[in-house]
């Protein structure tokens, strides 16, 4: 601990955000960064707790105060070491993990806590100038092979860890590019493109084979899979878009988010539209669903300059402090504006949708209903009030409401793998599935989550999956 007072002589400093006059006519990240003197003062905040609750909260297990040491006292290399000893890509956890860490340090108590994730995703950065993060490339080979199947973050752990294993590991991507729902589900202005392919870069150096525009389960077999490889992983992730069964659901105008993000992505990735295009320029947008990808079709509406931009949540409106029932370290359940809220739109708490209006095909408004949460017999049950009910004017509405399992059709219906109770693939503790030699990890076997947990997740699938290797 390179300076016991840095928590009570520095002021926590973020990095702050681009302007919004300026940001919302481009896709380029919002986050601005801190010179390095500045970094290393926030770094030296770090009050090397007798018990970490850092640690306590990171689902990868970031060994949080030894790298803010590091990064304190200017051995970046070291730094990058001990951050990428539990996490695979803290390039990405650094830009878009919410920080259940900061959450939980001991100085958010004061709501003064260390900035974990900005050191992080500048800790990354500043070994990647210096000539730090280099390919390491296994010394001996198993002569196993893998078949990684999704490349998203718990996909591509796996393969790191796999191939960092000895193990001769192919990587099959559906989409034309690598990164899954980073690729394709996280917008450019949150997590630049390039970050994703300077990482691939150093795994095809390494010796991992990636192969895209292969839907394992309709291009190409499931059974081929097992037959060509000695274990798989599949982490296709959890993309079965949770839906609105109302009158008018099939109006024209009306989208699943993840339609609408993807279709961005690929514009900005050069893909040239020849069908139809889901533009916000100049209309009325409704996003449906509180959570971060509204959010972020909130940001990515806004660019396309949209007239209005409206998102509806059916929970009440959360505090904006922690409250009794919710007390440090856990998660807060507490009031979150992101950059893409601030860029403008109107936030509307305890509405239920009831139905989708339209004139010649087209969605023109969305009916909704306010309404009220009580406990009856200890479960919190929601009803409508009376004489609430209104239409939201909306040329374009936005389906953000979560995922409930991963897509079967395909193949999980192909291989006959067993599902649990909420719909996802069924595993045992190894990881393992009801098929011998597969194995699920990230949001394939545990339902949507931060893209954090799926790094871990893929990282204790890929233990396993080697003991499996190095024992049959």
């Amino acid at each position: 601990m390179g300076n016991p007072r840095g928590f009570i002589e520095v002021p926590r400093k973020e990095s702050g955000s681009r302007p919004v006059i300026e940001r919302v006519d481009d896709y380029g990240e919002v986050e601005q960064v801190l010179n390095d003197e500045d970094r290393k003062l926030q770094a030296s905040r770090c009050m090397d707790c007798g018990i970490p609750f850092c640690h306590w909260a990171c689902p990868v297990g970031s060994k949080i105060p030894e790298w803010q040491d590091a990064v304190y006292k200017g051995d970046f290399e070291l730094a990058y070491k001990v951050l990428h000893s539990t996490n695979s890509f803290p390039e990405f956890t650094g830009r878009v993990c919410p920080a259940p860490c900061e959450k939980s340090c001991v100085l958010a108590i004061h709501e003064e806590a260390v900035t974990i994730r900005e050191n992080e995703a500048a800790t990354v950065e500043k070994a990647f100038e210096l000539g730090y993060v280099v390919p390491r490339i296994p010394k001996k080979r198993t002569g196993k092979k893998v078949a990684v199947i999704g490349s998203g973050p718990a996909g591509l752990s796996a393969a790191d860890m796999l191939n960092q294993a000895g193990h001769s590991v192919t990587v099959f991507e559906r989409d034309d590019a690598v990164g899954g729902l980073l690729r394709y589900g996280i917008p450019d202005f949150k997590l630049n493109k390039k970050v994703i392919d300077r990482r691939i870069q150093i795994f095809e150096a390494e010796g991992i084979e990636f192969r895209t525009n292969v839907s394992v389960g309709e291009t190409i077999s499931g059974k081929e899979i097992l037959d060509q490889f000695d274990a798989v992983v599949l982490a296709i992730g959890a993309m079965k878009p949770r839906d609105l069964s109302v009158e008018g659901r099939d109006l024209a105008g009306v989208y699943f988010a993840m339609e609408y993000l993807k279709q961005q992505n690929k514009v900005n990735r050069g893909v040239i539209f020849n069908g139809e295009r889901i533009d916000a320029k100049d209309k009325r947008v409704l996003v449906i669903g509180g959570g971060d990808t509204g959010s972020d079709c909130v940001g990515t509406a806004n660019r396309q300059k949209a007239q209005w931009v409206g998102q509806i949540e059916i929970l009440p409106k959360p505090p904006v402090k922690r409250q009794h029932g919710n007390p440090w370290p856990f998660w807060p359940h507490v009031l979150k504006t992101s950059t893409s809220h601030e860029e403008g739109c109107e936030r509307m708490w305890s509405l239920a949708t009831r139905r989708f209006t339209g004139e010649k095909g087209h969605v023109t408004g969305v009916e909704v209903v306010e309404v009220e949460w009580v406990k009856e017999e200890g479960r919190m049950v929601m009803k409508e009030k009376e004489g609430t009910l209104r239409v939201i004017p909306a040329d374009l509405v936005l389906l953000s409401m979560g995922f409930v399992h991963p897509v079967h059709e395909g193949l999980i219906s192909e291989l006959g793998l067993d599902l649990d109770q909420r719909g996802n693939i069924k595993i045992e503790k190894n990881y393992s599935t009801s098929v011998k030699g597969v194995f699920a990890a990230g949001d394939a076997a545990n339902g949507a989550s931060l893209v954090v947990t799926a790094i871990a997740k893929g990282r204790e699938a890929a233990q396993n999956v080697n003991n499996y290797l190095l024992n049959c």
